[in-house]
């Protein structure tokens, strides 16, 4: 029988179920080509010349590596001329990219992470890349880049597609287009993305959790008395006993959840209070939340479904705590007590 490739799948997907455009389809695609190309830069290491410092800031303040610009780069660079975006933006730039007049401009917005988790490029650690989908509101001010940040501020519901790949051992493409959640490995010697999880599920319950232990002084309350239960372990009052794995890279620490089973926390804490959390809304917490749904998973701010939050801005930062559902839940109760 025939490899199902991703470009066999989203066919299937248009085809014969309808629940995607072909549009749809070319974008996610030409996103994947991007992430195989990021994987081939990312996989040369220090041979390509792309290790180290950028030597610059990206808009949250943060000190950029060469790879975070190149891979911001490569994602901008494949996706304007397609035809089915009308605008992007990114983790890493200030304003959204409008799509340059020279190109025609679609139905869709694309929003991404370009490489997250980059403190760990040069220790060889896994690191990756988010994306998320949105349709562009009809009639919206795409004049110029300041106006047009407000059609990017929909709620995470209104995604039409969301993902992430992997850049570790092997390059996984994990993705929903709203019809459960799907895994595809590179095949490096083909350079293509060949489906090879299909209906992944993660377990409502979990014997492991990811947090930084390191801000455990900077918690809430209900944070703390959640991680200290964990900790007792089987004579605690949850009555088993936890594991704790921290990689330090959002899609690192959410692929082994949305493998095995786990819960996330980034939560808000007394150092990031003022910003509302660490993680951002746009690029990184909407477009887990919806593989995490989509795949019988929770994710919450401890106070609010993810998905229900209305964006005030694109750079939006929030708590992020998703994973096995039973115990987001857990935890979203101890923030109501």
């Amino acid at each position: 029988m025939a490899q199902r490739t991703l470009a066999r799948y989203l066919t299937e997907e248009q085809r014969n179920k309808g629940a995607i455009t072909g549009d749809l389809k070319f974008l996610i695609e030409i996103v994947s080509r991007a992430c195989l190309a990021i994987s081939v830069a990312v996989g040369k290491g220090g041979l390509g010349e792309a290790l180290g410092e950028a030597g610059s800031d990206n808009v949250q303040g943060e000190a950029q590596k060469k790879l975070d610009v190149l891979s911001n780069d490569i994602l901008l660079d494949a996706n304007e001329w397609g035809g089915h975006l009308a605008a992007m933006a990114s983790e890493e730039m200030d304003l959204p990219h409008l799509v340059p007049h020279r190109f025609p401009k679609g139905e869709y917005l694309l929003t991404f992470d370009p490489l997250d988790g980059s403190s760990n490029i040069d220790v060889n650690v896994s690191i990756g890349t988010i994306f998320s989908v949105l349709k562009c509101p009809e009639g919206a001010d795409l004049s110029t880049p300041e106006a047009a940040e407000k059609a990017f501020l929909q709620a995470g519901t209104q995604q039409v597609a969301a993902g992430y790949a992997v850049y570790g051992p092997t390059t996984v493409l994990v993705l929903t287009v709203g019809d459960g959640v799907v895994a595809f490995t590179l095949d490096r010697e083909q350079g293509q993305f060949v489906l090879t999880q299909e209906g992944l599920q993660i377990p409502a319950e979990t014997k492991e959790f990811a947090i930084n232990m390191a801000n455990q002084r900077h918690w809430e309350a209900p944070v703390q008395r959640y991680v200290a239960e964990m900790q007792a372990g089987r004579d605690g009052p949850l009555g088993k006993d936890y594991n704790m794995r921290w990689v330090g890279s959002m899609v690192a620490d959410v692929h082994r959840i949305m493998t095995r089973g786990g819960i996330f926390l980034y939560p808000v804490d007394a150092k990031m209070k003022d910003k509302g959390g660490k993680l951002r809304l746009m690029y990184e917490a909407n477009p887990m939340a919806m593989l995490v749904e989509q795949a019988g998973g929770a994710a919450s701010t401890g106070r609010q479904r993810i998905l229900d939050i209305e964006p005030t801005h694109l750079h939006q930062r929030v708590a992020v705590i998703l994973g096995s559902k039973s115990e987001v839940e857990r935890i979203a109760a101890y923030h109501r007590a």
